[in-house]
């Protein structure tokens, strides 16, 4: 049955549906006589989960996690010149319609989020929205990324923001070399084991 979250469809069956790490085992099959498999070393101590206690990087097994919807906010400002963002709004730069194509490069790069960042988890992005909201000298840039998956969308949702901001940049930096983004964080995430956080 489909249950409904920020206005997605979500089917509750995916996570009955998911087989227990036991199961994932028992599908691998190891045949009798095979040496004991490897196991991945512990955590860091420190708590930094994508390094083992040897301080190697590694990418954390998360088949364990249930999987549950989660949603995350991430925003960043691009600073430009008041003439520039006038340009912007009445779509008169020389390389076309600048907010658009700063929208479709902050999807696009949500999506290829696990080839950019090493240690990320490729997952299924259901959801994601990208908002550019020119100022008087800035653009204010905003993402929302969702899935129903075993990790969060933190990482999605920031790479949105900055591809957009990027992209954004070399729309205008003919007009404004001195252009510059900064403030990218996440501003909520919700889902998971540490549930629903908000950074304002």
């Amino acid at each position: 049955m489909d249950k409904w979250f920020n206005g997605f469809a979500y089917d509750e069956r995916m996570s009955a549906a998911s087989p227990s790490p036991s199961a994932n085992a028992r599908s691998l099959g190891a045949a009798p006589g095979d040496p004991p498999a490897a196991t991945a070393p512990d955590p860091d101590p420190a708590g930094l989960t994508h390094l083992d206690a040897a301080g190697a990087a590694r990418m954390v097994d998360v088949s364990a996690k249930a999987v549950t919807a989660r949603t995350a906010v991430a925003t960043g400002r691009l600073h430009t010149t008041a003439a520039v963002v006038d340009a912007l709004r009445r779509d008169g730069l020389p390389k076309g319609d600048a907010l658009a194509t700063a929208r479709l490069a902050g999807i696009m790069g949500a999506k290829r989020t696990p080839d950019l960042i090493p240690l990320c988890h490729p997952i299924a992005l259901h959801a994601v929205a990208v908002e550019l909201a020119p100022g008087t000298d800035t653009v204010e840039i905003t993402a929302t990324t969702r899935t129903a998956d075993r990790t969060g969308v933190e990482m999605e949702a920031l790479t949105a923001v900055a591809v957009a901001g990027l992209a954004l940049f070399d729309m205008i930096k003919a007009l404004d070399p001195a252009a510059r983004l900064d403030g990218v964080r996440v501003l909520h995430k919700s889902g998971g084991a540490t549930g629903t956080r908000n950074h304002p």
